[in-house]
């Protein structure tokens, strides 16, 4: 019996020890980030009445350093995420969602790619990350009781680099092609049955020219990226001669309005003419849209073809495969990525791979290598920096035409009244081969490295437009080729299928090309009335989904249902009995085409509707304020717009209440104008406030009910205005 209890003593130790040893491990065994370089920053915070920080430094590095500090002041939780993310230690924090971001940073080499490029980025770039770097440095040493996981800081430039690196493939949607590859999904095929890999879809609009687009998937759902039936944004510019006054420049942005990729608004002024009023991402040291003196811009997500998929002809080892009639070494690397279950993390091993093509995923339909635009370059980060500081159309276009961003549309406008429409990405440099032979809306032969492209193709080969005669500008996710109304637009036959460009519209696009062609003047009130349209075209799978319910067979509860649903009017304000009922249905078919799936069953989706509402309001007309909401801290607030509509209210949330909290769509949002001989003046919005993770803040949920109003606050782009509005000025430095 003395042996049995001292055995279990033992035993009860040795699992102690272990316990501990899962709970402690992963610190020590993370990627130990070099010291920053020692350098001593200086920077003044301007908080305005809403909280909105005014970065100023004598020096570029200086407001860098600032930028982190007051972005951590706000939301430190969700800057640690993304550091996180960097470092292949998410799963530390978020479990097996995160240990997903993880395998992704090992699999696409993010870490390897900035140590490659880092060190050619210019100095004076790598100077602003390495402050950045240390303005988080100084946050997380002076508050250790907010930090997340053991031994994430200090960090470096390279750090923020490898950031970089990981998220930007996913805006062009590379969770659509890693998610099947990786679940060994038998995908279809354009020109053939059914084969395992990623399959690509020709959508023809009629004019002959064709896209790829990913079939279904299960998406990878990843923490930092939105799949693609979520992603959107609305982008305006319009001429003095069209707006009877200035020129105006609208960014109407939808992301998620928390995380990884939620916009954070700032101002940032140095005594080097960094001077720019915009939004960034956490990690990011400067803003990727805005604006400064002389000329602003705006994004929309892009979906081009900029990714191939090669089948790999591997020996029997497993490890080599032929390439040109040749066998080469397939690239293996064992990682661990930490998976938090409990109070204990535990060590997960993964093997990723590698070819000459990309990174590699072996499932049991093969081995597939992966190639996509932008691979294995950083130097975005330089081209979004310089982008900041030029000072006219030409040095801006002169960043684009580097074809260092990977991918979104750009919305442009100046002081000069020169408007433009840049269809921006690094689009592969396919080469134009017979299409027998080399099919780039297929799986690819592996064996062939006449395949591999190189880099991209040259900026004049992108869509564009400059001051086009219509003297308006848009875009809402939509194809290239309807930009600028009729007689401005573009000709698609003037480009070449291989570029693998879009053929596809929104609602939103199909909405603001009517309003915007029909308007005979473009002033601010007529303006508002676009970007706050709440109304459907009956088009596309609009007019899909709406013939279907008219076929549809149906009695009792579901008639009714469906009767009601055929007499609305088709705009989402909040002033139909069916706006709320035709909210629920939506969302569903519009994320259906967006993400290239097949449509629900109708008969289906309506009595989920109709159940929905029964059970939580009683009745099938409630008003639409009273089930999409606005929610933060004790602040609920009723919402208008729906899925694919212009003032965009995309993607929500059920509460346990029934009631549909927005998650996704229109958040930050800027009105930019120049007056001739005027500064330039702007007035923008976030839906909840500066500090979204701070509950203890008045800036928590100030923004919300101007946000639901449809009404903008002052930017204050000019120090003199800054000073008169200033509610907190501190000085911040990691000297001493």
């Amino acid at each position: 019996m003395i042996w049995v209890k001292k055995s279990a003593i033992g035993l009860a130790g040795a699992c102690a020890l272990a316990v501990a040893g899962l709970a402690t491990w992963e610190p020590f065994f993370a990627h130990a980030a070099a010291a920053p370089e020692a350098r001593t920053y200086s920077a003044e915070i301007i908080r305005d009445e809403f909280g909105v920080p005014h970065i100023y430094g004598d020096t570029d590095p200086d407001v860098a350093f600032g930028v982190a500090v007051a972005h951590a002041e706000d939301d430190f939780f969700t800057l640690q995420d993304v550091i996180a993310m960097s470092r292949g230690r998410y799963g530390a924090i978020a479990g097996e969602d995160g240990a997903k971001a993880d395998f992704v940073y090992h699999l696409i080499d993010a870490r390897g790619t900035a140590a490659r490029e880092y060190p050619k980025l210019p100095a004076d770039t790598r100077a602003l990350l390495e402050a950045y770097a240390a303005g988080l440095n100084h946050y997380a040493k002076a508050h250790p009781e907010e930090l997340k996981l053991a031994d994430l800081f200090p960090v470096n430039g390279e750090d923020i680099a490898a950031g970089f690196a990981l998220r930007q493939p996913f805006f062009f949607g590379l969770d659509g092609v890693i998610g099947p590859l990786v679940a060994g999904e038998p995908l279809r095929h354009e020109h053939g049955p059914d084969i395992p890999g990623f399959p690509r879809e020709s959508v023809g609009d009629g004019s002959g020219v064709s896209a790829a687009k990913p079939a279904p998937y299960r998406p990878l759902a990843l923490p930092f990226g939105e799949a693609a039936e979520h992603l959107g944004s609305n982008a305006f510019a319009a001429r003095p001669d069209r707006t009877g006054g200035p020129t105006t420049l609208i960014s109407n942005s939808h992301q998620p309005l928390r995380g990884g990729v939620a916009w954070y608004e700032l101002v940032v002024e140095s005594g080097e003419g960094w001077h720019f009023a915009g939004a960034n991402f956490p990690g990011s040291p400067f803003p990727f849209l805005g604006h400064n003196e002389d000329l602003g811009w705006t994004n929309t997500v892009n979906r081009p073809d900029m990714i191939d998929v090669y089948q790999l002809e591997l020996d029997a080892s497993g490890k080599r495969y032929k390439l040109d009639g040749q066998w080469r070494d397939l690239e293996s690397r064992e990682v661990v990525l930490p998976v938090k279950m409990g109070p204990i993390v535990l060590p997960v091993p993964r093997t990723v791979h590698r070819s000459e093509h990309g990174p590699v995923i072996i499932n049991q339909n093969g081995a597939f290598a992966i190639r996509y635009g932008g691979i294995g370059r950083i130097d975005q980060l330089d081209a979004y920096y310089r982008l900041n500081k030029a000072r006219d159309l030409d040095e801006w276009q002169g960043q684009l035409a580097r074809m260092a961003i990977p991918s979104t549309n750009f919305i442009y406008a100046d002081k000069a009244g020169n408007i433009a429409y840049v269809y921006n990405a690094a689009l592969p440099n396919r080469p134009e081969l017979d299409e027998v032979t080399a099919n780039w809306r297929s799986v690819l032969p592996g064996n062939r490295s006449d395949l591999i492209w190189q880099g991209a193709v040259s900026y004049d080969r992108l869509p564009k437009l400059i001051n086009p005669a219509s003297g308006w500008l848009y875009n809402a996710n939509n194809e290239p080729w309807t930009a600028a109304g009729a007689g401005s637009d573009l000709d698609p036959a003037d480009f070449s299928p291989v570029l693998g460009i879009e053929t596809k519209q929104t609602n939103r696009s199909r909405r603001a090309y009517r309003l915007l062609s029909k308007a005979n003047l473009l002033d601010r009130d007529n303006l508002a009335r676009i970007k706050y349209d709440t109304g459907y075209e009956r088009a596309g799978y609009i007019a899909e989904l709406w013939d279907a319910l008219a076929a549809m067979s149906a009695s009792g509860d579901l008639a009714k249902a469906r009767d009601l649903l055929m007499t609305w009017d088709f705009a989402a304000n909040g002033k139909h009995p069916a706006d709320a009922l035709a909210l629920l249905m939506i969302r569903d078919f519009m994320s259906a085409e967006y993400g290239n799936k097949p449509a629900p069953d109708v008969t289906e989706k309506l009595e989920a509707a109709r159940a929905h509402l029964m059970e939580h309001f009683g009745r099938i007309d409630p008003p639409m304020g009273d089930l999409l909401r606005l929610r933060q801290g004790e602040v609920d607030l009723p919402l208008d717009g729906g899925s694919d509509t212009l003032r965009a209210s995309t993607t929500w949330k059920v509460d346990p209440d029934g009631r549909l909290h927005l998650v996704h769509g229109d958040s930050f949002i800027q009105w930019v104008e120049w007056h001739p001989g005027k500064p330039v003046q702007s007035q923008s919005i976030q839906p909840f406030g500066a500090a979204t993770t701070r509950p203890e803040s008045p800036q928590y949920t100030d923004q919300m009910e101007l946000f639901v109003g449809h009404k903008l606050k002052p930017v204050h782009f000019w120090r003199k205005d800054v000073l008169k509005n200033a509610r907190r000025r501190t000085q911040v430095s990691n000297r001493g």
